[in-house]
């Protein structure tokens, strides 16, 4: 599709390695996807799958806990200590819990981001930890 400017094309690539920044890289990407992948309509709220799946009764609420859970899994693969797991781990229980609440729950994932949460305590550590794999924003 060479040419094409009718279709929006996303330029980046998850890395599959297992080294530090492959793990950064692919749980920033995540964390993008779940917390901030769109913006409402006349607003600068965005928003991400976390609370768009919310939205569907008792699967909706498991499934962003799976997805969740999938960062404190990168995170135990960074070596984190179990402290840290154990917060990052309860704050996506946290999060599962009040938004099962029907319609309050649904309003608490907008503003409750518990991904964004545990994106900042994995940074912290790869920063202390893995300072090789900082990014500077432009």
């Amino acid at each position: 599709m060479a040419g094409s400017n009718s279709t929006r094309r996303l330029d980046f690539e998850l890395p599959l390695g297992n080294d530090p920044l492959s793990i950064r890289r692919r749980i920033e990407a995540m964390e993008r996807v779940l917390e901030r992948a769109f913006t409402v309509p006349g607003t600068r709220r965005q928003i991400g799958l976390d609370a768009l799946v919310g939205l569907v009764p008792v699967a909706g609420d498991v499934i962003s806990a799976a997805l969740g859970l999938y960062l404190v899994w990168e995170a135990r693969n960074l070596g984190m200590s179990r402290w840290q797991l154990a917060r990052m781990t309860a704050n996506v229980g946290f999060d599962t819990l009040v938004g099962a609440v029907p319609v309050a729950g649904d309003l608490f994932d907008f503003l409750f981001r518990s991904n964004s949460r545990n994106l900042r305590i994995i940074r912290k550590h790869l920063d202390k930890h893995h300072p090789h794999t900082r990014v500077i924003d432009a």
